[in-house]
C-alpha cells in the first residue's frame, strides 16, 4: 500500500484535549508502552473519524497493524463516548439560554432493502435516527443515542425523554411540523397548505423557518465528521461514535 502525506481539517485543541485524555486512561492502566504514544494515538482516531480512513489505510500510514489501529481507535471513542453530556446535563445548560432548536437527523448506513427497520420513508434511504438539541445559534449542545430510522421525528423524541425534560426544565424550543402534536413547551409550525393559512398563521411559519435554520448549523457539525455521513459499521457501534463526536466538539469549542 502506498503512503503520503495528508491532513486532518480538526483544530489543535481537540487533538490536545484527546491525547490529555488518553494519557490519563494509560496512568490508570498502568500503561508503561506501545507502538504509538498518546499523541499519535490520539491523530490516529481524529483521522478516522474525520476523515473516514479505514483502518489499513490508518495502520499503513501511522506504521502500526490493522488490529492495532482498530483497537487504538476503540478506545479513544470509547473513552470520549463515556464523556458525552446525558440529556439531564445538557438541560442544565440548555436553560441558560433563550430557546434551544429540536432536530432530527438520518445517519446513512450501508444494508439492503430487506432491513425494514432501518429503512426511512421521508430520506428514502438506509440509516439511523438521531435527535438533535442546538443553541440560538446553531451551537450543538446534545446528541440522542441512535434508533433506526423508520422511527419517526416525534417519537425518537418521545423515546429519549427530550420532550420531558425540556418541559420540566421550563425551555423553549422551537421545532419542526415532524414534532406536531408533542405539546409541553415544543413550539412548530402552523399545518396547512400555504393559500390555506391566514395572513398572521404565515406570517408566523416564515419566523419559525428562519429560526429552526440556524438549527441545521448543528446537523452540519454532526456530518462534517465523514464518518458519519456514510457508516459501514455495526449499527450497536453508532451511538457511541455520535457521542465521541458531540464530547470533541464540545470541549474544542470551550
Amino acid at each position: 500500500m502506498l503512503v503520503y502525506p495528508s491532513g486532518v481539517d480538526v483544530s489543535s485543541s481537540a487533538l490536545r484535549f484527546l491525547s490529555a485524555q488518553l494519557r490519563r486512561r494509560r496512568k490508570e492502566l498502568g500503561t508503561r508502552w506501545r507502538r504509538l504514544n498518546a499523541g499519535r494515538q490520539a491523530l490516529l482516531a481524529l483521522a478516522h473519524l474525520r476523515n473516514g480512513h479505514t483502518y489499513a489505510q490508518l495502520g499503513s500510514g501511522f506504521g502500526v497493524g490493522t488490529t492495532t489501529a482498530h483497537r487504538y481507535v476503540a478506545e479513544a471513542v470509547e473513552l470520549l463516548a463515556a464523556l458525552a453530556p446525558t440529556l439531564a446535563e445538557a438541560a442544565r445548560a440548555a436553560s441558560l439560554k433563550a430557546f434551544v432548536i429540536l432536530d432530527g437527523t438520518l445517519l446513512p448506513i450501508d444494508r439492503i432493502a430487506a432491513d425494514r427497520p432501518y429503512y426511512s420513508g421521508k430520506h428514502k434511504k438506509h440509516g439511523m435516527n438521531v435527535q438533535l438539541i442546538a443553541d440560538p445559534f446553531g451551537n450543538l449542545l446534545w446528541a440522542s443515542a441512535a434508533l433506526p430510522g423508520a422511527v419517526h421525528d416525534i417519537k425518537a423524541a418521545r423515546t429519549h425523554g427530550v420532550i420531558e425534560a425540556l418541559a420540566e426544565a421550563g425551555i423553549r424550543c422551537w421545532a419542526d411540523r415532524a414534532y406536531q402534536g408533542a405539546g409541553g413547551t415544543v413550539r412548530v409550525p402552523y399545518r396547512g397548505r400555504w393559500n390555506k393559512l391566514s395572513a398572521g398563521q404565515r406570517a408566523v411559519n416564515v419566523s419559525h423557518a428562519k429560526i429552526r435554520a440556524v438549527g441545521e448549523q448543528a446537523v452540519a457539525t454532526l456530518k462534517s465528521w465523514r464518518l458519519l455521513r456514510k457508516l459501514r459499521c455495526s449499527t450497536t457501534r453508532i451511538t457511541t461514535l455520535v457521542r465521541a463526536v458531540l464530547t470533541l466538539h464540545l470541549n474544542a469549542s470551550r
